[in-house]
């Protein structure tokens, strides 16, 4: 079995509490003996993927099997064409250089749903959202690869893991992939929506 959720802000990515405010997926009615494959961070939000087959795991999150997530990235300023390639190209972050990966402005900038509570808001700042596909998912990179390049992120979303999309499953809810959309999941689709 495989299910797709819109992980809110504010949850954790696993089942029992770490002591925080933060809720846990407990609270969203999963079938027994699921986990998460992979992880979202409490202040990011978007596809989840859990599943009762442990072989998925290393299928889709080992960084040589070039498994593509896709993130959508709220960021401080407007990035600059060279700030995107030094994202593309591999930053270091905590000592080691990402591996390649694709960044680009999302053009047009999406309408995403405001958050709940708000992102901050600074008038004087302006912010854009880029997209960023990835092959591995160190812990808090996408956040820590942004801040390197002098852009920190203000809100962050994952909206695709292979060739499935998040699409219009509202957060807090999840379904049971369909045999095709568990094929989209398994294969390592370029990034819909790319310039």
């Amino acid at each position: 079995m495989l299910i797709a959720f819109h992980k809110p802000y504010g949850v954790l990515s696993q089942f029992t509490s770490d002591g925080s405010t933060n809720r846990t997926l407990a609270e969203f009615g999963f079938p027994k003996n699921v986990y998460s494959i992979g992880r979202l961070d409490a202040d990011s939000e978007g596809l989840l993927l859990l599943s009762d087959e442990a072989a998925l795991n290393e299928q889709l999150l080992h960084p040589a099997q070039g498994h593509q997530r896709i993130y959508w990235a709220q960021v401080e300023r407007l990035p600059s064409l060279a700030a995107l390639q030094s994202l593309e190209e591999g930053v270091v972050i905590q000592g080691r250089r990402t591996l390649r990966c694709q960044a680009w402005r999302l053009e047009p900038q999406p309408a995403v749903a405001p958050r709940d509570p708000p992102i901050r808001f600074r008038k004087n700042v302006p912010d854009c959202w880029i997209g960023l596909g990835l092959v591995e998912g160190k812990n808090r990179q996408v956040r820590r690869m942004t801040a390197a390049i002098g852009h920190p992120t203000l809100r962050l979303l994952r909206v695709q893991i292979g060739g499935f999309e998040l699409g219009v499953l509202a957060p807090g809810t999840w379904r049971v992939l369909l045999p095709e959309e568990r094929e989209l999941v398994l294969t390592g689709a370029n990034p819909a929506g790319r310039a």
